[in-house]
């Protein structure tokens, strides 16, 4: 059984003059999970969840067994969740911190070393469902943190230093959209689960493919985040200020790891019983928040298995990134053509994507 599918979106610009006056995304291709895994007993995918959700793979993995975990209608121990949890904001840190720089930022010698040094740390934290010792725990921390710092990014401030390379690829983020069209803010919430949930496993496939909230398609990941906290200046967000607010979320997550006092947000990690056999499960992953929905027959075997990622709504043919774009007016040139590969990237730190430029009225 191959496990192969396509992550890469495919963009197309559509501009009059300056302006844009559309936009056009071919979507990925997804795994058509009932299809591949009915009748097979629930415990059976936790080996193949790696290999077949290769982005935000640990996401996905505490999305599932929680899921599982409300259909059997059990729920995991505090430590068990806990560990959950700090597995989530470890991978989110990673992913993020790899999507300010893989692709993005040239590296020197000192700066790939950190980012080598943060991923590496990350992997000492525990696994899904075990804790690292205590002793381990606090020397990954203090990496990570160390690594951050040679980076310019501050756990304490939630900040990133002036003169940093982070501070250049700001600078240059900036300016470069002349204009941006005035957008009526839409974030997911943790309110929206269980329609969600409800919505993913009554209709499938149709509804993953192409989601919605009554019509409405909000955004998710760390500009809804931001918006949240409330500390975002504008409604839609130009691409300086979405990489900013990536780095701050950097920062602020390696404090929850070195502190953990208290949850960084609601609902990082939830899950729904929806009767007899059936749950789900929400879990905020770098990109935003993720489901997975299944329903299992009296012997534990699968009946309905159905996820639904954070890439779905930004990426949607009438969703959060086309509202962005569509009407902005771009400075000349390449300019204007790397504004609008920041702002697709601020998107999703995680998935890759193709982007095209095409004159109105011409195939």
């Amino acid at each position: 059984m191959s496990l192969s599918f396509r992550n890469e979106i495919d963009i197309t610009v559509w501009l009059a003059g300056a302006t844009i006056a559309d936009v056009a995304i071919k979507p990925r291709s997804r795994p058509p999970l009932t299809r591949l895994f009915a009748g097979k007993p629930a415990a059976s995918l936790l080996p193949v969840l790696p290999r077949l959700f290769s982005l935000c793979s640990v996401a996905h993995q505490v999305a599932y067994l929680s899921a599982m975990e409300a259909a059997q209608g059990r729920e995991p121990a505090p430590a068990r969740l806990r560990s959950r949890i700090t597995a989530v904001i470890g991978e989110r840190l990673t992913e993020l911190l790899r999507g300010l720089f893989v692709g993005r930022a040239a590296l020197d010698g000192t700066s790939a070393a950190a980012v080598r040094a943060v991923m590496q740390a990350s992997a000492l934290l525990g696994g899904v469902d075990e804790a690292a010792p205590e002793a381990l725990h606090c020397e990954a921390i203090a990496q990570i943190r160390t690594a951050l710092g040679a980076l310019g990014i501050s756990s304490e401030a939630a900040a990133f230093e002036p003169g940093s390379a982070l501070a250049a690829s700001v600078a240059g983020c900036s300016g470069k959209l002349v204009a941006q069209p005035v957008v009526e803010p839409s974030f997911l919430t943790l309110a929206d689960d269980i329609e969600i949930v409800a919505r993913l496993l009554a209709d499938g496939a149709a509804y993953s493919d192409a989601p919605d909230l009554c019509g409405r398609i909000p955004e998710t990941g760390v500009w809804a985040r931001s918006a949240r906290r409330k500390e975002m200046s504008s409604s839609s967000g130009d691409p300086a200020a979405r990489l900013k607010a990536r780095i701050a979320e950097i920062g602020r997550l390696c404090a929850w790891l070195d502190h953990g006092a208290t949850d960084l947000e609601e609902g990082v990690v939830a899950s729904y019983r929806l009767g007899a056999g059936k749950g789900a499960a929400a879990v905020e992953c770098a990109r935003g928040r993720l489901y997975h929905a299944v329903a299992l027959d009296g012997e534990g075997r699968i009946v309905n298995f159905e996820f639904l990622a954070p890439t779905e709504w930004n990426f949607h043919a009438h969703g959060p990134l086309v509202r962005n774009l569509k009407g902005a007016t771009l400075a000349a040139g390449r300019q204007g053509q790397d504004a609008v590969r920041a702002l697709v990237g601020s998107f999703d730190p995680c998935v890759g994507f193709s982007l095209g430029f095409r004159e109105a009225g011409h195939a």
